[in-house]
């Protein structure tokens, strides 16, 4: 006898806690469409989106027109962006046979951030907090490194820069939001060591941008960075030079 097939689900940015315990089948097959997955190429999605949305949601655009889903489950509110409001309007239209659920994540109950503080190698790090979204218990206790350099921001299209960085970097901004499991806390998205050279990152085009650039210039040792698509050289030197004069 044939087993049916598991339900294919979407998600894009952190839905809400009880959104994901509903989820945690065996049934359910969860794909994070804010990454890339496989070889789906990111140029699909430009008959719908135009080319000043940031990366992360043509990639959203893009894998969905390739895995058709079943279902999407995107967040709206204001832990994701305004742009996924009108994301979650193309994608219902142009895949009429997904279902689209909006949500908004606005839970408070923090699940600690172990992760943005442990000593690892950064993109291992960031690769395990985006991991995270889709778990719905706290991660294991890790011990605190002491930093040497920082990164704020957000999750990059392109984890290939993360690498530059020092095991010791402590993670801030949104990303912390991720793993805290509270992705509309302004106030731990402000959060930032002055002590620590801070890399202040977010892709082009979002809004987060601004933040970003204005945090930067308020750190006393900050470097303010965006990148589209893939991070070009160009990036990565500045990064290399940032940590290589800060004597890291």
């Amino acid at each position: 006898m044939m087993s049916s097939r598991k339900q294919r689900v979407g998600i894009v940015g952190v839905p809400p806690l009880s959104i994901m315990e509903m989820l945690s089948s065996p049934e359910v097959e969860i794909y994070d469409l804010d990454e890339p997955q496989g070889k789906t190429d990111i140029e699909t999605a430009s008959p719908f989106l135009p080319r000043v949305y940031c990366g992360i949601l043509r990639t959203v655009i893009a894998n969905s027109l390739t895995i058709r889903p079943d279902v999407i489950y995107i967040d709206t509110g204001p832990g994701k962006c305004d742009c996924a409001v009108h994301t979650a309007t193309v994608l219902e239209d142009t895949l009429p046979e997904t279902r689209i659920i909006r949500t908004r994540n606005q839970d408070s109950m923090g699940f600690g951030t172990p992760l943005c503080r442990t000593r690892m190698g950064l993109l291992e790090k960031m690769a395990a907090i985006t991991a995270s979204v889709q778990s719905t218990t706290p991660f294991q206790d890790l011990p605190p490194c002491e930093p040497k350099a920082g990164f704020w921001g957000v999750p990059p299209r392109d984890f290939s820069l993360l690498k530059l960085f020092p095991d010791t970097t402590h993670i801030y901004g949104w990303a912390r939001c991720m793993e805290n499991k509270t992705p509309d806390n302004l106030e731990l998205e402000l959060h930032y060591n002055p002590n620590i050279p801070t890399v202040f990152f977010a892709q082009s085009f979002c809004a987060k941008t601004a933040l970003a650039r204005h945090l930067a210039t308020k750190h006393p040792h900050g470097l303010y960075l965006d990148c589209d698509v893939t991070a070009g050289n160009s990036a990565k030197a500045k990064i290399q030079a940032f940590l290589e004069l800060s004597k890291i």
